[in-house]
């Protein structure tokens, strides 16, 4: 765990020096779209859950908007409180802030609680590090481990920045692998799964 935890440390620095870096009109530009051979791994009129990205994080909000406009329900993390398990409530519009509240995390917003409970079919992660096999390294807390061990046939697609990449994560049982990770420069996968 303190591995983990040094990696981790490691990775959020890297990552926070590589965003600040660069230009605010170019990273304005990046994940825009996603890539066809990722839009190839959603199935027609699935549900797709993304996140709010936090400080540093590759962002997922345009991937949002463009799976709505294909027709697809939208759906982000929701939490009662910080001690209670991640679900996924319907974002009926991700162009809609108000469609939000403060989380139990007050920088990350979330779905109103009176939103629909959602399964997400295919879930856009965020990570701090990732490898080419397809492992993650999370935040930390474990929630998106806990919601891909619950729910392991949705599809896990991972966003990140080039400098996230590692060349192999710790890999502990309970640690499922995702499906692809998507850079501004590079898909790594899909991979078959599970391993």
């Amino acid at each position: 765990m303190e591995g983990k935890n040094a990696l981790r440390k490691e990775l959020r620095a890297r990552r926070n020096a590589h965003v600040a870096a660069l230009d605010p009109r170019v990273r304005a530009l990046m994940f825009m779209r996603p890539p066809s051979p990722v839009t190839a791994l959603v199935p027609q009129d699935a549900t797709v859950g993304v996140y709010l990205a936090g400080p540093g994080e590759a962002p997922a909000t345009a991937y949002a908007r463009h799976f709505h406009e294909a027709g697809h329900k939208i759906a982000l993390p929701w939490f009662a409180d910080r001690d209670s398990p991640m679900q996924f409530r319907e974002w009926s519009s991700p162009w809609v802030d108000e469609l939000l509240e403060p989380g139990p995390w007050q920088s990350i917003a979330q779905p109103q609680a009176s939103a629909p409970v959602a399964k997400p079919e295919v879930v856009f992660v965020p990570l701090v590090g990732f490898d080419a096999e397809g492992g993650r390294l999370g935040q930390g807390g474990g929630h998106y481990d806990r919601w891909i061990e619950a729910h392991p046939a949705a599809v896990r697609i991972g966003l990140a920045w080039d400098c996230q990449l590692v060349d192999r994560l710790p890999r502990e049982t309970h640690d499922r692998a995702l499906h692809a990770v998507v850079t501004p420069t590079r898909i790594y996968g899909p991979w078959e799964q599970d391993k």
